[in-house]
């Protein structure tokens, strides 16, 4: 997929958990074709209400904001990043697919979902 140097992405990611944090630290370093904002809700609370009202939402999910302002969450969110790497579009492609997207956001969600109840119990961020 051939990107324009004006395209941007907006991520929104939350450090205070080491999972995603790692796997973003990892992603940084692959994202090559466009301009990436990294925009960690951990470290500025504030930024979560540009991807959603709902700062657990974020805390949650992976979002990306595409350029033309469409948001994309998890699974979707995933794809758009590795659509902007390298050597990782051929991810995009499989992911894309209709029975492995399908199956990706389930799972996607069910591991979200118990990664987030585990950085509660943990107290990775204040409440």
């Amino acid at each position: 997929m051939k990107q324009s140097k004006d395209e941007k992405l907006q991520v929104y990611f939350n450090s205070a958990c080491p999972v995603c944090n790692a796997g973003i630290n990892s992603q940084k370093s692959k994202t090559t074709s466009c301009d990436v904002s990294w925009n960690d809700i951990h470290v500025d609370n504030r930024l979560a209400k540009e991807a959603d009202p709902d700062i657990d939402i974020v805390r949650k999910y992976l979002h990306v904001i595409d350029n033309t302002g469409q948001k994309h969450i998890g699974i979707e969110a995933f794809i758009q990043l590795w659509q902007h790497s390298a050597h990782e579009q051929w991810k995009a492609k499989v992911f894309t697919l209709p029975i492995v997207k399908h199956v990706a956001k389930a799972f996607y969600f069910v591991f979200a979902n118990m990664l987030f109840r585990w950085n509660q119990m943990m107290k990775n961020w204040d409440e």
